[in-house]
């Protein structure tokens, strides 16, 4: 995992602390297909998205071919902001189905009531990557408020409020629903403690809101409160923590936190005060995880139009999330040679992007990172 790179990257004599050294050595192995791979190189599908995501993948591709890492992209310029690419979405769908591994951008998803549904949610329902995992760690060399921060945020990525069952059931009346289930709380519940217990993390929150919504997450939480009691022999504590209350805290005391297991909306909120926390969206890595496919993304879902197309934008976390889907692949000693030298130009601090305080472009930091390797 990203926690594993770094410790590598600056604290080598703690190497051995992590026994699992890989994206996938964290969970079951619930299937015997693997990821498509001819001729000792895999097929990966690539959807760079919508804002900056163009110009982030770019720097992916150009470190990949710089260490000459066994990966063939397959490239689909989906885009959110009309419903025109919907043919487009639809193959690269197939070619995920196919890979079963992808790495993409944020893609747009508009708010008109006219406008198509969200694509990212779309892709998560149907390949079922039900779990959400975001890193929040602060890195040497960029100091923030707090200092210290290390928390894996698992959120569900299937149900809840992202279901998109709403209607108008008299004007000016709308009725959304929030779908929770027993199958699904319990199959993320164990996602986090398995992680927490194949990373060796100590502690796992849930997150919820179930003083007001009695049932949908109180079912959520008493299914957690269950699954916690299989794993206390194994000495993983467990605690839970109301979602307001979890948002102070956060800003507050964030080194209370370990591994924190959520439904869905709360999850979208709770990463981005961790991004915030450890320096923003620019440097926050995250993925998908499902029984069948694994699909590696920025933690923080922002397309950041506002800078696209002006070689401002930071490629910190899609680099990362990189690394993370080469360590799912068994490409370990590549992905830990990328987050280092990563890591590196972040420790010098004399190439930064704007949102670290400093000026240089992506192409620059980029290049930073490759004369590193």
């Amino acid at each position: 995992m990203l926690r594993n790179a770094l410790s590598a990257a600056t604290r080598p004599a703690l190497q051995q602390s992590r026994t699992a050294t890989t994206l996938s050595a964290g969970f079951p192995k619930v299937t015997q297909r693997l990821p498509t791979k001819y001729g000792g190189v895999y097929t990966v599908t690539l959807i760079p998205g919508d804002g900056i995501g163009g110009e982030i993948t770019d720097s992916v591709k150009e470190i990949f071919e710089h260490v000459n890492a066994p990966i063939e992209w397959e490239q689909y310029n989906v885009s959110g902001v009309s419903s025109s690419g919907e043919d487009l979405f639809k193959q690269a769908m197939e070619s995920l189905k196919r890979n079963r591994v992808g790495l993409k951008g944020i893609l747009f998803t508009p708010i008109s009531q006219t406008g198509h549904i969200s694509w990212n949610v779309a892709m998560r329902q149907q390949l079922d990557i039900y779990a959400s995992v975001v890193m929040c760690k602060s890195l040497p060399g960029f100091p923030t408020r707090h200092s210290n921060v290390d928390f894996a945020i698992i959120r569900e990525n299937t149900e809840g409020e992202y279901s998109g069952l709403e209607h108008q059931s008299y004007p000016g009346v709308v009725e959304s629903l929030k779908i929770s289930t027993r199958a699904k709380a319990e199959r993320i519940a164990r996602f986090a403690f398995d992680f927490a217990l194949k990373n060796n993390r100590k502690k796992v929150t849930c997150v919820h809101k179930a003083n007001i919504m009695k049932l949908g997450d109180g079912l959520f939480l008493s299914t957690f409160r269950r699954i916690a009691e299989e794993y206390k022999s194994a000495g993983i504590v467990s605690n839970d923590m109301i979602v307001d209350n979890t948002s102070m805290q956060l800003v507050s005391k964030p080194g209370q936190f370990d591994v924190m297991v959520m439904p869905n909306l709360y999850g979208a909120i709770i990463s981005n005060i961790g991004a915030a926390l450890v320096g923003g969206p620019g440097i926050v890595p995250g993925c998908n995880i499902g029984r069948d496919y694994a699909l590696f993304e920025p933690g923080c879902r922002h397309v950041a139009s506002d800078i696209m197309g002006t070689n401002r934008a930071n490629p910190t976390a899609m680099v990362l999330s990189a690394t993370m889907m080469l360590r799912h692949l068994g490409l370990d000693s590549i992905a830990n040679n990328i987050a280092s030298a990563t890591f590196g130009v972040i420790d010098a601090g004399e190439v930064r992007t704007a949102d670290m305080g400093g000026a240089a472009t992506t192409s620059e930091f980029t290049n930073a990172i490759i004369k590193r390797l």
